[in-house]
């Protein structure tokens, strides 16, 4: 980033909320249709008060350009949603009405501008929006909206976290005043994780060099860190939403455009009309998770099964030619093979979620991401369970059946010639290297994959990209401005990025928890692997969000959202597996294949009164927790009602509360011509005018926008075209 430190396109935004980029489709028919939906874009953008200029955004696409035109449009929608905070319970306090003294006391973020702005583009028409939702219906040809990066911001946003060993509380404010507070719970959530880490880390080296593996007081220590840091974290999060002003936000529901309802009918406590679907319907929907989580057991664990007992036969039976080959066939296999079937079912996952239906963002997502869980428990966790559930208990059992690779083997080699082969034993140390192998190595391969290769697959992209152009014979090199040409070609890269997903990001360390809860009695410098892992993981996050991805759209949330519940799963369950593990290797070798060892009543004693112990150590957790917040929260209740009581004296009977009750309440101002040349003529009084004011002086209105926009749309077409017949 240090290279375009002094680079004219990324100085400025030119007061740019949003960016749309249009795709126009190479064929005659669908760039006329894609040409009437421009207008109508244009014209649903401008009807709710934005600004818009059109330029050319290469590769067959048009960059749509808009923002809020006016300051006082923008401060009713704050005004509006802010009174609708505190109807809805999420603002201790009521908005000033007088809204001078009021925005100087709580100026508007820009988090809070831009969403509001994205809210204006994309909620429907009815509820005062523009209506414009990408890749859907009449807006297919949009093919994304996005914020522009702060490339200022983020060049010293990367500089100070790269310097900084411990991130605090200014450094998580300061990401959610920029990208809103649901990636800001996020960062939140793994800067406290990586604090509470300090723990097992420091008393897991002192057990490895001390205790050994598979130690009772390990487990019990362990299990009660988890539960200490969970419970910690749901207060956190409480504390964190008060001191955002969000707590309760998520009670507020965005509608899902592509919610598809049966039906029309009044709600029987407000009086409004709403949109209703049969909750039966979405019920006997939601059923097929059931058989959706049996096709993961059975494709997943079926490959991984499969690869299991070929390495197993590989490396402990095989001794035959080509062996120390052949130990990376199963690796191949799960390399080649569980990619193309984590992609399919993760489709498959999207699909059912879809058909669930479902009216607002949130629910659709929260079921979606039960889904995601139970793919990527099976995945992480089923080839650990199988090691030490089933080869070291009953391999002596089960190895027989592997004749059959040895068969298949078999007739390969020379007629009559038995299969090099040796006696089987069980190998006590593989349980140990496979919990290695998923706390380091693994970790490592996913810092690769998720930082470098996306960079380097940039570097070699822009490289092909620039080769082209110059060996482009046809001349339709795209003509900017002169002083917009290092801005537009910015904003051009930017709208190749890949949107961020902090869902993936939730993902990986909602696993690695599991790690650490259910497995690091195994090897109990897990903690240490994973200190040292996160401390990368939020600079190479933070890098990922500055360069690797658009900029997210600065969505409010209250917690980390459905993954707290997963995180209340795997500590629990970590009670369970630490149990019987330390149980069945109490011996350190284990029950080395013969089932008969292992009194059964006793190892199930063992995880009831494991579990048992984990739900009270939680109990009293959860209640010395509670104490210590309840002063603040019942302050913070007591506020609100005074407030509430004192806003509701005041406005009764007044438009403006009718104008809070709801999401939709949102409209626009008419952008004439007239308003346009007397804004020029004033900034003319003033002096010069800046880049920004040129910028959005090109294009006099939404006809001028729409003029020009068609004009390079046939352009575009007509290139299109000239390229099909060659």
């Amino acid at each position: 980033m240090a290279g375009h430190k002094d680079s004219p396109g990324l100085k400025s935004n030119l007061d740019v909320d949003y960016v749309i980029h249009y795709k126009i489709p190479p064929s005659k028919p669908e760039a006329t249709e894609a040409e009437a939906s421009f207008v109508q874009l244009v014209d649903a953008l401008t009807s709710v008060g934005f600004a818009t200029e059109v330029r050319d955004g290469g590769k067959s696409s048009l960059l749509v350009f808009v923002k809020i035109a006016s300051e006082k449009l923008l401060r009713d929608q704050v005004y509006r949603y802010r009174l609708q905070d505190w109807l809805y319970g999420v603002r201790a306090a009521a908005p000033n009405q007088d809204l001078a003294k009021y925005f100087e006391d709580e100026p508007v973020t820009e988090a809070e501008r831009l969403r509001l702005a994205y809210l204006l583009i994309t909620k429907p028409k009815n509820e005062g929006g523009a209506g414009v939702t990408p890749k859907v219906g009449q807006w297919k040809y949009v093919a994304s909206v996005f914020p522009l990066h702060d490339h200022d911001f983020n060049r010293q946003w990367i500089k100070q976290w790269s310097t900084k060993y411990y991130l605090n509380d200014d450094d998580i404010n300061q990401i959610r005043d920029r990208f809103g507070e649901r990636v800001a719970f996020y960062f939140a959530f793994l800067q406290s994780y990586f604090a509470f880490l300090l723990f097992p880390a420091a008393f897991g080296f002192g057990a490895w060099l001390v205790l050994g593996q598979f130690s009772w007081f390990y487990a019990v220590v362990n299990c009660l860190w988890s539960v200490v840091f969970f419970e910690h974290w749901k207060a956190k999060e409480v504390d964190l939403a008060v001191r955002w002003g969000v707590r309760g936000v998520s009670k507020i529901q965005h509608p899902r455009p592509q919610f598809k309802f049966e039906r029309e009918a009044q709600d029987p406590v407000t009086g409004e009309i709403i949109k209703v679907y049969s909750p039966f319907k979405r019920l006997s929907r939601q059923l097929l998770q059931i058989p959706f989580a049996l096709a993961c057991v059975v494709v997943l664990g079926g490959l991984i099964l499969g690869c299991f007992s070929i390495e197993i036969f590989i490396t402990e039976v095989y001794t035959g030619p080509f062996k120390q080959y052949l130990t990376f066939l199963p690796t191949i296999i799960l390399t080649i093979f569980m990619p193309t079937f984590s992609t399919l079912l993760t489709r498959l996952a999207e699909r059912l979620t879809e058909i669930e239906n479902y009216e607002t963002r949130d629910s659709h997502q929260a079921s979606f991401v039960q889904k995601i869980f139970v793919l990527n428990f099976i995945t992480s966790y089923l080839g650990i369970f199988l090691t030490a559930f089933v080869y070291v208990p009953f391999g002596q059992i089960l190895v027989p059946y592997l004749d059959f690779f040895q068969a298949t083997a078999q007739k390969f080699t020379t007629e009559g010639k038995a299969l090099p082969t040796k006696s089987w034993e069980i190998n006590p140390d593989r349980l140990t290297k496979q919990i290695i192998y998923f706390t380091v190595t693994a970790q490592v391969v996913n810092f690769a994959t998720e930082v470098i290769v996306p960079y380097a697959k940039r570097r070699v992209t822009k490289t092909v990209e620039k080769v082209s152009e110059l060996s482009d014979k046809n001349g339709s090199s795209i003509k900017d401005v002169p002083e917009e040409h290092a801005f537009l070609k910015r904003v051009r890269d930017e709208a190749e990025l890949d949107q961020y997903d902090v869902t993936v990001d939730y993902r990986e360390m909602v696993i690695q928890f599991g790690y650490l809860s259910l497995f690091s009695v195994i090897w109990p410098l897990t903690a240490c692997s994973f200190l040292v892992n996160n401390w990368v993981e939020a600079r190479s996050d933070a890098m990922k969000i500055a360069i690797s991805c658009q900029r997210p759209i600065p969505w409010r949330a209250d917690s980390i959202g459905p993954w707290l519940n997963s995180l209340g799963f795997l500590s629990w369950f970590g009670s369970v597996t630490s149990a019987a593990i330390v149980f069945l290797f109490k011996d350190k070798s284990g029950p080395n294949g013969h089932p008969r060892d292992i009194t059964g009543w006793a190892l199930l004693l063992s995880i009831l009164f494991s579990e048992h112990l984990y739900l009270v150590v939680q109990l009293v957790v959860r209640g010395i927790v509670q104490k210590l917040d309840n002063p603040g929260l019942q302050k913070e209740r007591a506020e609100r009602f005074a407030m509430r009581k004192q806003l509701l004296e005041q406005t009764f009977g007044q438009d403006i509360s009718d104008e809070a009750h709801g999401p939709g309440n949102s409209g626009g101002e008419k952008i004439t011509r007239e308003a346009l040349e007397e804004e020029a003529r004033l900034l003319s009084v003033k002096g010069a005018i800046g880049q920004e004011q040129q910028f959005w002086q090109r294009q006099r209105g939404a006809g001028e926008t729409i003029q020009i926009g068609r004009h390079l749309i046939e352009e575009i077409s007509t290139a299109n075209q000239t390229k099909a017949k060659k």
